[in-house]
């Protein structure tokens, strides 16, 4: 198996299509309870050949119900992948004094679509029992979610094995929506990301879905602890946001991230931005930091003038950030039969 620092190398190096083929071509199918030495593409071909339309198929069904899912499901692949790699550790509840993940800060009332996940494994468990990973659902889930709304598609690389622990603390530290552009770029480099177009690519999945309000009345009305709004944010979106969001007002109420097209996947959340209509702070920092003229600002405007850069470099980032850290070895990892539970001895 290649090293980490091999792997980011040959990631960084490649486009989606290129590097989907070249993982594709040097995997190991898993056979016998062996995991796969390497992410692959058609890691599953053998032993769960539906896996890809099993998981669509739940996901169309929930999306009938709650417009929001799509969206939804891409953030918990995110937040996954963030904290300890993609390992499904997101998922898991709180056991032997183990805290869970979703009570983080960043989690806690906010992420959704666990119900969502747990129904996909239930149907995968149901044609084939015991093969495909919960780590690898949310890869999936959030391929499906962008692109059933209108974004790119990308070959998924599989084979990942669900981890066996949590970690509450290091989700506490997950890129939030009051962080500066520096605070953001040193995330993005500690998950061994790009710190500009990685960055910048996948902060655009914020083209759809909701937030909801606590997390801008600051900017509307004690930016910085000046009492005063954020002077980046423009006065007519402002002035609409303050009325969806008013002072001491139900912080939990939701807004569209991307007021324009709030349940499609483009590149309006980058023609946002160059407007100052960005919702969260760490989303208008990509254009209106000082230090983003050198380093986001360019590719924020190159991903507005150009639907197509955007969604090839989202789906790059995509497939490196499924690449971080993933459990493939059998003693560190396992395929749960309940994505909430680690498997009992």
């Amino acid at each position: 198996m290649a090293s980490s620092s091999t792997s980011t190398r040959v990631v960084s190096q490649l486009g989606a299509a290129g590097l989907a083929a070249l993982l594709a071509a040097v995997c190991l199918l898993h056979a016998g309870g062996v995991a796969a030495a390497e992410l692959c593409v058609d890691y599953y071909d053998c032993t769960c050949p539906d896996a890809y339309k099993i998981v669509q198929g739940v996901l169309v069904e929930a999306h009938q119900s709650d417009p929001r899912i799509f969206a939804s499901l891409i953030r918990l692949h995110f937040h996954d992948c963030f904290v300890q790699g993609c390992d499904g550790s997101l998922l898991l509840d709180t056991f032997d004094g183990m805290e869970s993940e979703k009570d983080a800060r960043p989690n806690n009332g906010s992420a959704r679509g666990y119900d969502v996940v747990d129904a996909a494994k239930a149907a995968l468990e149901d044609a084939c029992p015991g093969v495909v990973s919960c780590a690898d659902i949310l890869a999936l889930a959030a391929e499906i979610s962008v692109e059933l709304s209108g974004g790119p598609g990308w070959s998924v690389l599989l084979g990942r094995l669900d981890g066996l622990t949590s970690s509450k603390a290091d989700a506490e530290n997950l890129p939030g929506p009051f962080d500066g552009l520096d605070v953001l770029r040193a995330k993005f480099r500690n998950a061994t990301l790009d710190d500009t177009t990685d960055l910048v690519a996948l902060s655009g999945a914020h083209t759809f879905g909701r937030v909801q309000c606590q997390f801008v009345t600051d900017r509307l009305y004690n930016f910085s602890g000046t009492n005063q709004p954020d002077p980046t944010l423009d006065s007519a979106y402002r002035a609409f946001l303050s009325q969806r969001c008013p002072r001491n007002g139900d912080g939990s109420s939701l807004n569209d991230l991307d007021p324009t097209t709030p349940d499609n996947f483009d590149k309006n959340y980058f023609t946002n931005l160059e407007v100052n209509r960005g919702f969260l702070q760490s989303d208008q920092e990509l254009k209106s930091d000082p230090s983003a003229a050198g380093t986001t600002a360019p590719i924020v405007d190159r991903f507005a003038g150009s639907q197509d850069a955007f969604f090839s470099s989202f789906a790059n980032s995509m497939i490196k950030m499924g690449n971080i850290r993933p459990v493939t070895d059998p003693s560190q990892g396992e395929v749960r039969a309940r994505c909430a539970f680690v498997n009992s001895d």
